[in-house]
């Protein structure tokens, strides 16, 4: 509790820090093939500040840069407690890739951080670089003061968090690795969230993708044609009355504040490339579930 009194965010080192991430933003969107991230751009920042405080430096960090491809490394950091790994608190989930931002619609540069007194602007300060700049400060300070704690303090700093095409270097490789089973030995939080205020809870997500198939022909000619466009429109409408049937929101949603409940919707389409006068036999609908944590 004491030490909880002495932490209050060290902005002399939190703002240029972020500000470094911020400019390493479009080199680490993520929406292959167009843009792949190379998350290492934002792992030599984060480095640069915690090796310094890290055991192989002299200092009570542990810190592990864990890559499983090439220039795209997750960062393991472990204040460690008199307990060892009996129990444990940790930070997961802050990651260092971002979605894609488009200049043009932006007001400031989005790959730039601009300040406007206590507001920061810049692709990545909620959605997740500043999360990354954050814990960044806040183990820095425990290898700073040294407090004598009892649960071990962990942190993981994750890759490749915004796509789903590209497995097994996140995340989802580090755990089959067995790199934080110990995580299980306390609560875990998972830090990540893509607007400005706290969230207390969160949906789940899960991918889905649709295929439908007619038969191509003339739209001249349409009684021999068999919309695909169309039937993947008819199917999904029908999938989405029974979910939200299914899935409806009710009393815990508005306990825990839920400013919507479940969610299943298309999010891309895409059919043969062809002429506006063909009507497409085939038509591909993908899009995501969001499940809140009551079902």
């Amino acid at each position: 509790k004491n030490m909880a009194l002495q932490l209050k965010l060290n902005q002399e080192r939190f703002i240029p820090l972020l500000e470094k991430l911020i400019g390493e933003s479009e080199f680490v969107q993520n929406n292959p093939p167009e843009h792949i991230p190379e998350e290492d751009r934002v792992v030599r920042h984060v480095l640069a500040v915690l090796e310094p405080l890290s055991t192989k430096n002299g200092g009570p960090l542990i810190v592990e840069q864990l890559s499983y491809t090439p220039g795209r490394s997750n960062i393991y950091v472990e204040y460690p407690g008199s307990l060892g790994h009996e129990k444990v608190v940790s930070f997961v989930g802050s990651h260092m890739d971002v979605v894609t931002a488009d200049r043009s619609k932006w007001t400031v540069d989005p790959f730039k951080l601009t300040r406007d007194g206590d507001k920061l602007y810049g692709r990545g300060t909620t959605d997740c670089l500043g999360h990354v700049a954050l814990i960044t400060d806040l183990m820095a300070q425990l290898a700073e003061k040294k407090p004598s704690l009892k649960a071990s303090v962990c942190v993981l700093f994750i890759c490749n968090e915004e796509n789903a095409t590209v497995v097994d270097i996140g995340v989802d490789r580090v755990a089959k690795e067995g790199k934080i089973d110990h995580l299980k030995n306390g609560p875990l939080l998972w830090c990540d969230v893509a607007d400005s205020q706290a969230c207390m809870a969160t949906g789940g997500i899960r991918q889905w993708r649709l295929t439908a198939k007619g038969k191509l022909f003339h739209s001249g000619i349409p009684q021999k044609a068999m919309n695909a466009i169309e039937l993947a429109h008819d199917a999904l409408a029908a999938i989405q009355s029974r979910f939200y049937r299914d899935f409806a929101a009710g009393q815990k949603e508005a306990d825990y504040k839920f400013i919507v409940g479940s969610t299943l919707k298309p999010t891309y389409m895409s059919s043969p490339e062809g002429s506006r006068n063909i009507i497409q036999g085939e038509a591909v609908l993908e899009g995501d579930i969001r499940l809140t944590p009551f079902f």
